[in-house]
């Protein structure tokens, strides 16, 4: 079974484009097969966004983690844009495709290959934002949580959505034994965003 966070370049193409208004902003995305809600902007992400928009600012350092063909990092690079952005993506055809629409929406941001944080080591940032690849299992969702701190700055934060009947509760108290905080900022149909920050 091919899952969106692996290599899957070797399965048919199946390319469309995606229009997403968020804001007062219109962005067009190309999707295919093999990554994640190629069809439509999860409601997931679109959450995430109004949460993060809803804190009225973002920090100058911020990775989407897990970015997929980039709907998270774009949408805010619009909303945000003297923040420097960095998507981090581990499926070669979904990074591709991320690559291409910031292009196609004038975003300037950098994308990296990355298996969680590898491809950005030595890095620290001010806002980590992910919708976690869930099917990846709890090791690897985990693991984004755990490894956020050490890649966060000093006030920095995460922010997570997840829905609840996927571990939400359960995300949320690993979050908060992580950086002894998490605070849910909105909930919508069955989604939690949450919020931990360091210091």
């Amino acid at each position: 079974m091919n899952h969106y966070f692996t290599d899957n370049r070797h399965l048919a193409q199946n390319r469309k484009e995606i229009t997403f208004r968020f804001s007062c902003f219109t962005c067009h995305f190309i999707t295919d097969n093999g990554v994640f809600s190629k069809d439509h902007v999860d409601h997931g992400s679109r959450v995430l966004l109004e949460a993060v928009h809803a804190s009225g600012k973002l920090g100058e350092a911020v990775l989407d983690l897990g970015c997929g063909y980039g709907v998270i990092g774009i949408t805010l690079k619009k909303a945000y844009p003297d923040s420097e952005f960095t998507l981090a993506e581990v499926n070669p055809r979904a990074l591709e495709l991320a690559q291409e629409n910031a292009q196609r929406n004038g975003a300037a941001l950098r994308c990296v290959c990355s298996d969680v944080y590898s491809g950005v080591e030595g890095n620290t940032f001010t806002d980590i934002i992910t919708n976690p690849p869930i099917r990846a299992g709890k090791k690897v969702i985990y693991a984004m949580f755990e490894q956020a701190f050490d890649h966060l700055r000093e006030n920095g934060r995460l922010w997570v959505v997840i829905r609840k009947q996927q571990g939400a509760k359960s995300a949320e108290a690993k979050i908060a034994q992580v950086f002894g905080n998490c605070e849910v900022v909105r909930r919508d149909k069955g989604y939690l965003v949450l919020c931990a920050k360091k210091g």
